[in-house]
């Protein structure tokens, strides 16, 4: 495909600190991603964060039904519009991916999968945003900082253990796949990566507590308070233990099932419905 060059639109848009842009290039580490996926014929694909189109030009070689991406910066929007003009499953959304709509979106095109090399600086806030529309999503294979992904998959006890964690926990089971060195993006990061499948779970692992964000971020606020401190306000040493949880433990030592006894006591205490 010839390029055209339009007005006042860089032929190849540098990356933007404030977005924070780091372009994946390695053609093999692009094709396990798109291995990692293995995209079926009737698959809704969205792309969260396109850049240059790279990935982009993969998946739309590959099967589908329809590939859906959001890209925020309009010089890359522009860029992408005229590499893919001829490709008549590719819709481009010029948008921030944290305000995006992804129910409305699954409502046309049927329940996503969604994948992307996700904007470090956004990371977390942006998967709590999807959290929101789980229900409109099968999984998402995310590219992030390797230790971003070492805390979505951990488990109790370990340092790396947080509320990232146990806020993901209830809704998606996590599998880290593969670690990616600075070399394959343009500009390279200063942290190594990581890809990761988060598969949603077809039921809630547990009934989730409306409490349950609020006493999860409050355990995690001061890591270093053990639990009777930090969730001081809310629930006493007593009320703690009734839950079967030490009042003395330390939150990265807390199971997601017992936050969720926790919130669910604080709901009660709050309604008048606990004695």
């Amino acid at each position: 495909m010839s390029q055209h060059v339009v007005r006042g639109i860089e032929p190849t848009p540098r990356a933007r600190k404030r977005f924070g842009q780091h372009f994946l290039h390695d053609p093999a580490v692009l094709d396990r991603i798109v291995a990692a996926v293995a995209p079926r014929a009737d698959d809704a694909l969205l792309e969260i964060g396109p850049g240059r189109g790279a990935l982009t030009e993969r998946l739309l070689e590959a099967p589908g039904r329809s590939l859906d991406a959001i890209e925020i910066d309009r010089d890359l929007s522009a860029l992408l519009r005229m590499r893919f003009s001829a490709a008549p499953r590719f819709t481009l959304y010029e948008t921030d991916a944290l305000r995006f709509d992804y129910a409305t979106l699954a409502q046309l095109r049927g329940r996503l999968r969604v994948l992307g090399n996700l904007p470090y600086n956004i990371s977390t806030p942006l998967l709590f945003h999807m959290l929101q529309s789980i229900g409109a999503i099968i999984d998402l294979h995310v590219m992030l900082q390797r230790e971003v992904i070492m805390r979505m998959a951990a488990v109790p006890g370990d340092p790396a253990y947080g509320r990232l964690t146990v806020m993901l926990f209830p809704w998606v089971s996590v599998e880290r796949l593969f670690d990616v060195g600075p070399g394959a993006f343009q500009p390279p990061p200063r942290v190594w990566s990581a890809l990761a499948r988060l598969t949603v779970r077809a039921e809630p692992a547990f009934p989730v507590d409306p409490r349950y964000a609020q006493i999860v971020a409050a355990a995690f606020t001061h890591r270093r308070k053990i639990l009777r401190n930090a969730l001081r306000g809310l629930l006493d040493a007593g009320q703690i233990e009734r839950c079967g949880v030490d009042p003395a433990a330390r939150p990265e030592t807390v199971p997601p099932h017992a936050y969720n006894a926790l919130a669910g006591l604080a709901t009660a205490a709050a309604s008048g419905r606990l004695r």
